[in-house]
């Protein structure tokens, strides 16, 4: 989801790099996954290669959910900071540019799991943009700020998303006709209220958070249904395992990671959780 975080933290990557081919089961499923850094897992042990400006580990929940299901094919082509644009068009990373995320679908492909969207409406940068070491009145909030002329720009850019999200799932379809596809949505990044100054968002900012991506969410599904596409919700599943639940409970990393994660993205043990909701999703179980 972020282009700055993972930009700052580059060169303590990569002592967590290890040479890892894509997962390859015995049999079955030709298993596609496409999606931004919630989907790859930034920072996660191990990094892969190839592309590894993608940041992307061999346990985020697509690799767990390949193995699971003996996919026969899996490729895992997930990548940090993607958008739907990059769905299209090579994106370019920290460490060079990857092939167009559609190109790794292919007439014979069963099974796609697409998780998109944060980046196009800077989900990722509003948070950070919420971090207040200073609660008011020293602190400033930041729900305020996004109130434009009586609207709330978050929820006009997610809007403005549907139809974007709409084209892609036919584009998928059309490259893929065979697949069972499903749209992921985005796991709990705040509890009622917050928890400040532990994670340092002050109750109504975080309020504002729940409800922005709880709106977000909403429309993926919305548009999922419109599609005729499955859904996946992460954001039910993930409720008591934000960022503000304990260290040996929490799925979703704050602000100052305490596992091998980018901030306000899923560690190992969420990704694990995320598999839990994925397997069973996408086998019809």
């Amino acid at each position: 989801m972020i282009r700055s975080v993972i930009t700052a933290i580059v060169m303590v990557a990569a002592t967590a790099v290890a040479l890892v081919s894509p997962a390859r089961a015995a049999a079955g499923e030709v298993y596609v996954a496409l999606g931004d850094s919630a989907a790859s897992g930034p920072l996660v042990p191990n990094q892969v290669l190839p592309d590894l400006g993608c940041w992307r580990s061999d346990r985020n929940y697509a690799h767990l959910t390949a193995r699971a299901i003996g996919a026969s094919v899996f490729r895992d082509v997930t990548c940090s900071g993607a958008d739907t644009r990059d769905m299209y068009s090579p994106q370019g990373t920290d460490l060079g540019s990857v092939p167009p995320q559609l190109d790794a679908l292919s007439a014979d492909t069963t099974l796609v799991t697409v998780q998109i969207g944060a980046n196009d409406v800077g989900l990722t940068g509003f948070i950070e943009d919420c971090l207040n070491l200073l609660p008011p009145p020293v602190g400033d909030a930041c729900n305020d700020d996004y109130v434009v002329n009586g609207q709330d720009s978050w929820r006009v850019k997610t809007d403005a998303l549907r139809p974007k999200l709409t084209t892609l799932a036919a584009d998928i379809r059309a490259r893929a006709p065979r697949a069972r596809i499903f749209m992921v949505g985005y796991g709990t990044y705040a509890p009622p209220n917050g928890c400040y100054p532990r994670v340092p968002i002050i109750p109504s900012d975080a309020n504002y958070v729940r409800a922005t991506l709880q709106y977000f969410n909403r429309m993926l599904a919305e548009q999922a249904a419109a599609a005729g596409i499955g859904f996946i919700d992460l954001q039910t599943p993930s409720v008591g395992h934000d960022p503000c639940a304990a260290a040996n409970t929490r799925w979703i990393e704050p602000y100052v990671p305490a596992s091998p994660a980018a901030p306000f993205h899923p560690n190992e043990r969420g990704m694990r959780g995320f598999a839990d909701v994925v397997i069973p999703a996408v086998s019809g179980a």
